[in-house]
């Protein structure tokens, strides 16, 4: 009699992979077809338990869609929970240059015979250039010279303006003069004292074209745009500024909401350094504020030009006309906990967590979203500021 054939039997190897094993005939004939070795896969589901409280499923973010070989093979790394400040908003490309740039367009006729250096500063009551041999003086106001002025001249503005600048620059002590729109005696004397101090002849006069009235008291020599000989006309001797540098930025279109009037900033320079700042006006087309640093004027005439006022000059002065990046700062929030956003894990049913390290043991931490700013998150939970998380290398 023949022996019984060996009933099938099934052996699962240590990867889950269960191998059902036919029945050989005894005669040691081979297995029918239908009875080739068969393999059943045993799927593997990835859970990880928080606190013991029950099971959550937690998926990294940018690991979501990758096959299962290749979340394999992310290598990890950890980082520190920080406490500190963090602030969103926006940085925009910009530059600082001298404030306020002013033509300065000539009166009379004659021929340029001096003039100033680009970068000079030149006061109030100082030679800004010279024509026919003659000073042309900066005086301040708003108002341009259109007549001479001496004894006799009709009451006015100009007058008014004159006055001012000869007893501010000290040419009417002990005469009693009052800023009004009378040309008196004692203008006519001021006016002398100032001629004599100037080297010039002491007339009492001043000649339509021998100054020149500006808004800013002090100025910087920007670019000239005449030169030595020329003869005068409708055409701008020069450009000056304010001595005061600012930051200008020509935001995109779907930046400006962040761009309030009187809204805080901080410039940082090319030194690295930062200064405060704040945002005096918004100005559609033009270049802005101009400059030496060659970066305005690109955004074209549609583009709005922010120019912001800068809390400390001194340290603006250190970078001179440059390059700079301005920073809206957004929402802040101050003695947060803080971790790289690339520590966060998107759990099922929604929310996040992180895995926090402690030795060679990790668990989930589910926490709470706050700020997310700079590739950083603020998170509430239970977790400290030291503790270490994992993220991806």
């Amino acid at each position: 009699m023949s022996r019984p054939a060996k009933t099938d039997a099934a052996k699962t190897d240590a990867a889950g992979t269960t191998t059902a094993e036919t029945a050989t005939p005894a005669d040691g004939s081979p297995a029918p077809v239908r009875s080739r070795r068969r393999r059943i896969l045993v799927p593997l589901v990835l859970v990880a338990v928080l606190g013991g409280s029950g099971v959550l499923a937690a998926v990294r973010p940018w690991e979501r869609h990758g096959s299962p070989s290749a979340q394999q093979s992310v290598d990890h790394a950890t980082a520190p929970v920080q406490k500190g400040s963090l602030s969103s908003g926006i940085q925009v490309g910009g530059a600082l240059a001298y404030d306020t740039p002013t033509p300065v367009v000539a009166a009379g006729r004659g021929t340029i015979t001096a003039l100033p250096a680009v970068g000079a500063v030149v006061r109030t009551g100082a030679k800004l250039y010279e024509v026919d041999g003659r000073p042309v003086v900066l005086l301040t106001g708003d108002r341009p010279m259109w007549r001479d002025l001496g004894p006799g001249a009709a009451d006015g503005l100009d007058v008014k303006q004159l006055k001012r600048n000869l007893i501010e620059l000290g040419h009417a002590d002990g005469l009693g003069l009052t800023v009004d729109q009378k040309f008196t005696a004692g203008t006519a004397t001021a006016v002398k004292r100032w001629q004599k101090a100037l080297g010039e002849q002491q007339t009492g006069k001043v000649a339509l074209g021998s100054v020149v009235v500006l808004p800013q008291p002090t100025v910087r020599v920007q670019q000239l745009g005449a030169q030595l000989g020329s003869a005068l006309g409708a055409t701008a001797v020069m450009t000056v500024t304010s001595t005061r540098l600012v930051a200008t930025v020509q935001p995109a279109d779907n930046q400006l909401s962040q761009f309030k009037p009187n809204g805080r900033v901080t410039v940082k320079l090319t030194d690295g350094s930062t200064v405060n700042g704040r945002i005096r006006s918004l100005v559609r087309g033009g270049s802005g504020n101009g400059g030496d640093s060659g970066s305005e004027g690109e955004g074209g005439p549609d583009k709005t030009t922010v120019t912001i006022a800068l809390d400390s000059q001194r340290q603006a002065k250190r970078a001179g006309t440059s390059s700079a990046t301005v920073t809206v700062v957004g929402n802040t929030v101050s003695d947060a906990l803080i971790v790289p956003v690339t520590a966060l894990l998107a759990l099922d049913g929604g929310g996040y967590g992180v895995q926090v390290t402690d030795g060679s043991a990790t668990r989930l931490v589910k926490v709470q979203l706050g700020l997310v700013a700079d590739a950083k998150a603020q998170i509430t939970g239970d977790v400290r500021a030291g503790d270490q998380v994992v993220i991806p290398k």
